[in-house]
């Protein structure tokens, strides 16, 4: 089984992240944020990768940034023992009137261009801003490229929980093992 579990400790924050990419998507989350742990716990379901993580902090803003921080290293170092994967992947997931699109590539090189079309400034309990900033220290501390975009919905809600269902739909394919690979999928032989 690919697992991996990575601490973070700082003044700011303390974040504990377990994960097993083999998993049913078992999920045991717990940052204080109540809308995080519900998109994290979304992740987990629909991705099929096992998350228990636990987090304090001092900030709602540094307990998300280094919660993503803290789960893609976990995500990375299960990976890196087995890269015979898939690789790339791509989605698209409804949420009631929002769709959103997800292309993810697990290369080594991180990027991302997030447009949830959020347009409040709070979902439930947690800063918009935030959510932006979440997936994009996800994508660097993963080392992927991960480009989101909601094409359209008015619930700020949805609009962000179809964007969480759609990249966990590309972890879910991208992490998964290819079975005709025998290296890593690239043509430089490593990621």
């Amino acid at each position: 089984m690919r697992t991996s579990e990575y601490t973070r400790k700082t003044r700011e924050t303390d974040i504990t992240a377990q994960v097993n990419l083999d998993g049913t998507g078992k999920a045991d989350i717990n940052t204080s944020i109540k809308f995080l742990d519900h998109m994290l716990t979304s992740l987990a379901t629909h991705s099929l990768i096992d998350i228990e993580l636990k987090a304090t902090g001092d900030l709602r803003h540094h307990i998300a940034e280094d919660t993503a921080l803290v789960l893609g290293e976990a995500l990375r170092q299960a990976l890196q023992q087995d890269l015979r994967i898939t690789r790339f992947a791509d989605a698209s997931v409804p949420m009631d009137e929002s769709l959103a699109k997800c292309s993810l590539d697990l290369g080594g090189r991180p990027y991302s261009v997030i447009d949830l079309g959020l347009v409040n400034p709070m979902t439930e309990d947690m800063a918009n801003e935030d959510l932006t900033h979440f997936m994009e220290s996800l994508a660097t501390s993963l080392r992927a490229n991960i480009h989101i975009q909601v094409l359209y919905g008015d619930n700020d809600h949805h609009k962000a929980e179809a964007a969480f269902k759609a990249l966990a739909r590309c972890l879910r394919a991208a992490t998964a093992i290819d079975p005709r690979r025998t290296e890593a999928p690239s043509s430089k032989g490593t990621l």
